[in-house]
């Protein structure tokens, strides 16, 4: 290749996005395809941890790091730990000037990234169909065109298509036969405003909370307009809706009142303030199984195709690692791609290089912190597995192991 590579990007999630915007920092052409019409199209979910040795070394190649911290909350950092009787196990408040993982909506974080792009980099509406390998070397992106299959589809030319799309990655048949799998945990989403329930702040307090019995939790984080996104977590089979005769719509319950009915009646046992987290929730409710790739996924290489984020190494929520790992993998992959643009296949050889031992190792985290929280042992004493998931933290950080499991992940495991 003796011209400019046209890097093409599928997902304008974080991961995606922190690619385009290294990338031209390079001076390398990339567009993003986003299905979305635009980003006020879907609820754009909670919020997220960004940590010093992932999220954070991102940003910073992005040239966001300053900014970043500017309109981060280092208070999101405090987390409460509750039993299931509202006694407070752990009131744990981030140190003043604390910065290991500020929290920032994931909305935030976006528009963030998008503002710092170049204008018309993200074709919005816009979804893949597929991509060809050209004769030259080079590869056609075609692109979805109306549901009737009328019109002629546009193709568009890329030397290297990157899957940032997420579990359900258009790109990664491409490389993998891998699918996702449940991980036997189901979320439940509810969100609660201040409005609805003037004791949140108090309950809560200034970041996340959990509380929990066997195979049952509650978990709620609170974001930067002063609600709370609460998640009913659940060991058990798939199928938690349809098992109690309730109907969704991609995934959002349709008649919230029995949702609500159905969660109050799992989550008795617990104190009335614990249970008004439900009864003063939203109409919107969310089911949410949690799906994950192999530990260890890989692929051989194909040329001028890799993946990054959840379409490489789609994990549950419990290492702290989604969006951080998909920003660091952006980062990583632009970094070599810009170190030699003529030869595309040794950058990606480079970037999967570190990517997959990383990806193995949160990915194993991972499942192990699911396992961990859902354990008995947790259930009867939820602070001593705390301290045991810190101390693992502790013990990673002096052998000089930052593969990502920082006191963020030690939260969501403990």
């Amino acid at each position: 290749m003796t011209t400019p590579p046209h890097v093409l990007v599928t997902g304008a999630g974080p991961g995606g996005l922190t690619l385009a915007r290294v990338l031209q920092r390079h001076g390398i052409a990339v567009t993003v395809l986003e299905r979305e019409a635009d980003i006020t199209t879907r609820d754009q979910g909670g919020t997220l941890d960004m940590q010093r040795d992932s999220g954070q070394v991102a940003l910073a190649s992005a040239g966001l790091l300053e900014e970043f911290l500017r309109v981060s909350r280092p208070e999101g950092q405090d987390m409460r730990m509750l039993a299931p009787d509202g006694s407070v196990l752990l009131d744990e408040r981030a140190a003043p000037g604390e910065l290991f993982n500020p929290e920032i909506d994931r909305g935030d974080l976006r528009a963030l990234l998008l503002g710092s792009l170049a204008p018309g980099t993200v074709r919005w509406g816009t979804r893949l169909d597929r991509v060809e390998h050209r004769d030259d070397g080079g590869l056609d992106a075609v692109l979805a065109g109306p549901p009737d299959g009328t019109g002629t589809r546009e193709h568009v030319t890329a030397d290297l298509v990157v899957g940032a799309d997420g579990a359900r990655s258009r790109v990664r048949p491409l490389l993998s036969a891998a699918t996702p799998s449940y991980t036997g945990v189901t979320f439940v989403e509810l969100r609660v405003t201040p409005a609805s329930f003037p004791g949140l702040e108090a309950l809560v307090g200034r970041g996340g909370m959990t509380t929990r019995t066997a195979g049952r939790a509650l978990f709620c984080q609170r974001l930067g307009d002063g609600s709370a996104r609460v998640y009913a977590g659940f060991r058990r089979p798939p199928g938690w809706a349809a098992e109690h005769g309730l109907t969704t719509t991609a995934g959002v319950l349709d008649d919230p009142a029995a949702a609500r009915a159905v969660l109050l009646t799992a989550f008795a046992g617990f104190a009335p303030e614990l249970r008004e987290l439900i009864v003063r929730s939203d109409d919107r409710i969310v089911e949410r199984p949690l799906e994950m790739l192999p530990v260890g996924h890989r692929w051989d290489p194909v040329p001028g195709v890799t993946l990054i984020g959840d379409a490489a190494h789609l994990m549950s929520p419990f290492s702290g690692q989604g969006a951080n790992s998909a920003m660091l993998d952006a980062a990583d992959l632009a970094r070599e791609v810009a170190a030699t643009p003529h030869d595309l296949a040794g950058a990606v050889a480079r970037y999967e290089a570190t990517m997959f031992p990383r990806a193995e190792h949160n990915a194993a985290g991972a499942a192990q912190g699911l396992e961990r929280f859902f354990s008995a042992e947790a259930a009867a004493d939820p602070v001593a597995v705390f301290a045991e998931a810190m101390a693992e933290v502790g013990a990673a950080g002096a052998h000089g192991d930052a593969g990502g499991t920082g006191p963020a992940a030690a939260r969501r495991t403990g």
